[in-house]
């Protein structure tokens, strides 16, 4: 990654030293996508076991640079152990329901996507409102708490149909990626319309964990 800039050298030590001072056995990390730069799920585990070796439980969710991501089945069978995955399904973490999808970019009427992307757009859509479904069964009076890897809202775009999805099943907190560089100044984190919603890219935190305290029902 420090092809990208010099603020990037040693990120993945100064991620895990951080991790290790903070995190414990019972808490759960949540990792909102591009996880590794593999192309196949054989060159994607050494970077998982690496991971695999941090505390914690650990949630994963596509993101739009993992190209090694095979289907949830396969990647279930070689993941490390306590390390799961969202996709188009919800785990339940005891305390709340973690649900979600990668999304992707928003559509607005100043720059409205081309066919292919609306294509993948609307899919993402669809699998994101199965997450939050599989989610509500689960809930049983306990907080959802959704993951997206792609922004579900901006600082100047507040009200899209991924944020509608998120208000009408319930999520209490939403976590993102995906922003780097100067996109991170585009991003938004704060309350909207109730829910919480956090940007969680690792450049915008300073290469350290954010902690998250879901609000209860």
């Amino acid at each position: 990654m420090d092809v990208f800039g010099q603020h990037w050298e040693g990120h993945f030590e100064r991620i895990c030293e951080d991790w290790r001072s903070r995190v414990t056995a019972e808490d759960t990390v949540l990792i909102a996508g591009d996880i590794s730069w593999a192309m196949t799920p054989a060159e994607a585990l050494e970077d998982l076991r690496a991971i695999g070796t941090l505390p914690g439980r650990k949630v994963l969710l596509k993101g739009n640079h993992d190209y090694w991501w095979p289907s949830l089945a396969r990647l279930q069978a070689m993941l490390p152990d306590g390390m799961r995955a969202v996709q188009n399904n919800a785990l339940d973490l005891g305390t709340c329901v973690v649900c979600g999808s990668r999304g992707w970019t928003l559509p607005t009427e100043a720059a409205p996507l081309d066919p292919g992307d609306e294509r993948l757009y609307r899919r993402e859509l669809i699998r994101l409102e199965l997450s939050l479904q599989a989610g509500q069964k689960l809930a049983n009076e306990r907080p959802l708490v959704a993951m997206t890897h792609f922004p579900p809202l901006y600082l100047s775009l507040r009200d899209t149909e991924v944020t509608a999805l998120m208000e009408r099943y319930g999520v209490r907190c939403v976590v993102y990626g995906h922003l780097h560089g100067a996109g991170i100044a585009t991003g938004f984190t704060g309350s909207h319309h109730g829910i919480d919603y956090y940007l969680t890219s690792c450049d915008s935190l300073g290469f350290r964990l954010k902690e998250i305290r879901i609000p209860q029902l």
